[in-house]
């Protein structure tokens, strides 16, 4: 039974002839759709890509066109929130896995045993799944109803091109950030992976020169943080903003904090049970990279589930960035975010 609920959380339920008429019609109407986003994407700004050749310019974001940027525009158009939704967004490579792993199971921890938890055989991306990399990524106009509520979702997309869907409901948003410079890393390590074959191979000084233009995946990078930061300053009741640091730093203070805004608090009983250092060992990246399904499992399209588990570390990023790159990109961030109030911790303790 466990594996079946799970499941919805994923994929679209099961369908009658019916349905699967339905479905064959919306799949008809997507490929319109696709072919439309094709011609306004040929005649977008583009610079060079990171996984694939070009990434293309997109209401001042910067998207590969398959991979983000063909999602965000069926989001835009189609996606309805319910007020009871909850949105993971992330700029890439700042926790998501982690994140997701914890809000599914916040969320869940009245319905799963940690003994034979959902998480131990299935990836955090098949419990929460991606709306523009995934669910609008294949049908632009996927029919999400059919997943129970409350659902739960993750997205790169920049504040400002949320769907009015988004803005004008109540669902709640959890935004998580993380210091610049282990995002850089991070980032080029990811995408190097996952990078064309047939293009010619992707320097960590070419991410560099790209990433302090502003040129990265659903990028700039200090535009998205930025976005959604002012935006939590106005709405903290529905937006909650987290650093990947201060959860690695003091993990059992923010998980409570994140349970609480979710609507889900640990309860004094909870806590003496131990409740919340569970969650967080199972979510814990030692425990999730050992699992069976993350070293040797499969997300979507070849991707091996291996590839989101690197070192989930802070400060990483001395042992890659030359002097020169530090300097350059201190100097910019300090630029970027100058009185926004935010402020990044760079090394671990």
């Amino acid at each position: 039974m466990a594996e079946r609920e799970l499941h919805l959380w994923s994929t679209v339920a099961p369908m009658s002839n019916g349905e699967e008429e339905q479905e064959e019609t919306g799949r008809e109407q997507g490929k319109d759709i696709g072919e439309n986003s094709a011609e306004i994407i040929s005649k977008l700004p583009k610079e060079k890509g990171w996984l694939t050749e070009h990434l293309y310019q997109y209401e001042n974001f910067w998207y590969h066109p398959s991979y983000g940027l063909e999602g965000i525009m069926s989001i835009q158009q189609h996606f309805k929130p319910r007020s009871d939704d909850i949105l993971l967004i992330t700029s890439p490579k700042c926790g998501t896995t982690w994140l997701k792993a914890l809000i599914f199971t916040i969320m869940n921890r009245t319905r799963y045993d940690f003994s034979a938890h959902p998480l131990l055989h299935s990836s955090p991306h098949d419990c929460v799944p991606f709306l523009e990399l995934n669910l609008f990524r294949f049908n632009p106009i996927v029919d999400l109803e059919c997943l129970p509520s409350p659902r739960l979702f993750a997205s790169h997309i920049p504040f400002t091109s949320l769907p009015k869907s988004v803005l004008t409901s109540t669902c709640r948003i959890v935004y998580t950030c993380r210091n610049p410079n282990d995002v850089l890393v991070s980032l080029w390590h990811f995408m190097t992976k996952l990078r064309d074959k047939e293009l010619q191979p992707f320097s960590l000084q070419e991410a560099f020169d790209l990433f302090s233009k502003g040129v990265s995946p659903f990028g700039p990078f200090w535009d998205h943080v930025l976005g959604y930061w002012k935006a939590s300053q106005k709405f903290p009741n529905q937006m909650l903003f987290l650093k990947y640091e201060d959860l690695k730093n003091e993990p059992f203070v923010y998980v409570k904090r994140l349970a609480e805004f979710l609507g889900k608090p640990f309860s004094i009983e909870e806590e003496g049970q131990g409740m919340v250092h569970e969650t967080l060992k199972l979510c814990s990246f030692e425990n999730m990279s050992n699992l069976e399904v993350n070293k040797n499992g499969t997300y979507r399209a070849g991707v091996k589930n291996n590839v989101f588990y690197r070192q989930g570390k802070v400060g990483d990023w001395k042992n890659h960035l030359t002097r020169e790159m530090i300097e350059k990109l201190d100097s910019l961030i300090t630029e970027k975010f100058d009185g926004s109030g935010i402020f990044f911790k760079i090394s671990p303790n």
